[in-house]
């Protein structure tokens, strides 16, 4: 169920149970839980059978599901007060799209409530709603009518959300004629214009070049500071950092923890290298090879005592070793590593050629360690995948390794850092 307050539908406002002063609080989630069905015949027939149930007044109880049914969101209760920036972070498929979609009213939950009170402007698949065969004109006068604004309002915001979105240009132009960053500008633009209470921001940050994005920034601080409230779903911990104090995680559609932004972001990432431990076997075990004239072993971690460790932690001494054997002398040999971030939010690199440090190293017939050493670890936390690759002269490659998978976990509290930098801080006198 939806209920608007001051907004499109005026209705009586229960008071809502807080610690604080309910007149606060915009926006209140009450054990909202929504279910779809993975088969789109079956999903079809539940859609008319559910119908027809609301119709004659005979609809059964939607806390059960049906065959081959799950719950996207279940059971989730929350508040948003006035001023407040709230975080949704969450794998892909946790559900945090489809929670603001309830909440702006594109869909119906199944159990629950949302109680909203002011303008929403949702800020989800900017430019997906627009007229292909329309101009930006046009497009703007429908979308920002549905956002719940006057012709005259629209009128008179007109040259603000075209010099913002940046496509004067082009305005008059069929928006299928515009690449898909004019169509997120205009989105975005008309959402902003439209002096909304909250904002459900989805993704939907990285629009445009550097400058727009920081435009965009520059807009959102200004609407916070008077006195709108957004809801920010991004994979990225700096875009949610830089707006959000609070942060809600969820998984399967269900609430995991709650709390001060920095604090859920730690334990999100660390969620991550915790699974991937788990599911890393075998990470140390030997390797054979009966061709090469000489093969990478084994490869190990070590801390900066040269203990065997399970995995490196951001900040501290670290160190790879990796075990040669070679069937015979060979001399003036280099290894060549890449490191690759197995997340989908980032593609961090580090490609170190020892040769181009200036150490190329002899094997003896036999067993061998090289050590490839850190002062400090600087990759932020995560899975990480290493390919190790040693050659000879002329780019001979004698033996690699493509893909050995290790872990950093952070126990700091710089998660909005890519990497950690040592540092000292110093005092000069006058």
């Amino acid at each position: 169920m939806l209920v608007k307050e001051n907004g499109i539908m005026d209705q009586p406002r229960k008071e809502i149970s807080t610690g604080v002063s309910s007149d606060d609080v915009v926006l209140s989630v009450r054990h909202v839980s929504k279910k779809f069905c993975r088969n789109l015949k079956r999903a079809m027939f539940y859609g008319l059978v559910d119908i027809g149930g609301e119709l004659v007044g005979n609809r059964k109880s939607s806390g059960t599901l049906r065959k081959q049914e799950f719950w996207a969101i279940d059971d989730v209760s929350f508040e948003l007060r006035k001023g407040e920036a709230l975080g949704l972070v969450g794998a892909n498929g946790a559900g945090k799209t489809t929670l603001l979609k309830i909440i702006s009213g594109l869909i119906k939950p199944n159990n629950g409530e949302v109680r909203v009170r002011g303008r929403i402007a949702p800020l989800i698949a900017l430019g997906a709603g627009f007229n292909p065969i329309l101009s930006g004109r046009e497009n703007i006068s429908i979308n920002m009518s549905i956002l719940g604004l006057t012709s005259q309002q629209i009128k008179e915001r007109f040259d603000k959300v075209v010099e913002f979105a940046e496509i004067g240009h082009a305005i008059d132009a069929p928006v299928q004629t515009y690449s898909s960053g004019m169509s997120a500008r205009l989105g975005f633009s008309c959402a902003i214009h439209t002096d909304p209470d909250i904002l459900l921001i989805d993704e939907v940050l990285a629009v445009g070049d550097m400058n727009f994005r920081i435009k965009c920034y520059r807009k959102l601080a200004e609407l916070q500071s008077k006195g709108a409230s957004f809801i920010l779903v991004s994979h990225s911990a700096a875009s949610l950092l830089a707006i959000c104090k609070k942060s809600i995680w969820l998984a399967k559609g269900v609430i995991v923890k709650t709390g001060n932004i920095e604090s859920i972001l730690l334990e999100y990432e660390n969620s991550f290298t915790n699974h991937a431990l788990a599911n890393l076997s075998n990470k140390n075990s030997l390797r054979t090879n009966s061709e090469n004239d000489a093969f990478i072993h084994s490869i190990g971690l070590k801390d900066g005592k040269g203990k065997g460790v399970d995995f490196f932690s951001l900040g501290t001494p670290s160190s790879f070793e990796f075990k040669i054997h070679a069937k015979k002398q060979l001399e003036q040999l280099k290894i060549v590593v890449i490191i690759r971030s197995n997340s989908v939010e980032a593609d961090y690199n580090l490609n170190i050629d020892s040769s181009k440090d200036g150490f190329n190293f002899n094997l003896q017939e036999g067993n061998n360690n090289l050590m490839l050493e850190f002062p400090y670890c600087g990759l932020k936390a995560g899975s990480y995948t290493l390919k190790a690759t040693i050659s000879g002269k002329n780019h001979y490659v004698i033996d690699a390794i493509e893909s050995f998978t290790f872990v950093v976990k952070n126990s700091t509290s710089e998660v909005n850092s890519t990497f950690f930098q040592p540092r000292n801080w110093d005092k000069l006198p006058s």
